[in-house]
């Protein structure tokens, strides 16, 4: 008798690797679809999207390895954001999956990926600001308005809420 059956672990990699080459995907398409759009459609953190989809619909292991490898496909696919940029960029994204899991662990993943936002946005423009100081960096210290990213912050928080996943660990 033959067996037919799938591991469940080959499924769930399959899943990631689906989820992954769509949000690189994702990530390759912005340029264009802010120009189909007429709109800058980093203001809508495309990156955190997919770092906030990964985290609800991947693994903790996948949303690491979302936050790496985002900003670095993307700026060697369009030259944008400069490696420091881009170095910035990774930084505040993994700060920002540590955060959500260490929240997490003390209150519900609503506050959990609302704290972990707005703390990785602090961090994100402390060492900003610091590096366009010693002319490392050049460019306006907030390029997005912040009623735009108070509103994509409760649109994050707001998505953790509706879905009330139960990672099961």
């Amino acid at each position: 008798m033959e067996n037919t059956s799938v591991h469940p672990l080959s499924i769930s990699k399959i899943k990631y690797i689906i989820f992954n080459l769509l949000a690189l995907l994702f990530i390759y398409l912005v340029p264009a679809i802010s120009h189909l759009l007429s709109f800058p459609v980093y203001y809508l953190e495309p990156m955190r999207i997919m770092l906030i989809l990964a985290i609800v619909h991947t693994s903790r292991k996948n949303a690491y390895l979302i936050a790496l490898t985002l900003p670095l496909f993307s700026m060697l696919i369009s030259a944008h954001p400069a490696l420091v940029k881009t170095s910035l960029i990774t930084g505040e994204l993994l700060l920002n999956v540590w955060l959500f899991f260490f929240f997490e662990k003390m209150s519900n993943k609503t506050l959990a990926i609302f704290l972990s936002i707005i703390v990785s946005k602090i961090f994100y423009y402390l060492v900003k600001f610091i590096l366009i100081t010693l002319v490392l960096m050049s460019g306006d210290l907030i390029s997005t308005p912040m009623y735009i990213q108070f509103l994509m912050l409760f649109v994050f928080s707001g998505y953790i809420f509706l879905m009330s996943f139960d990672r099961g660990k």
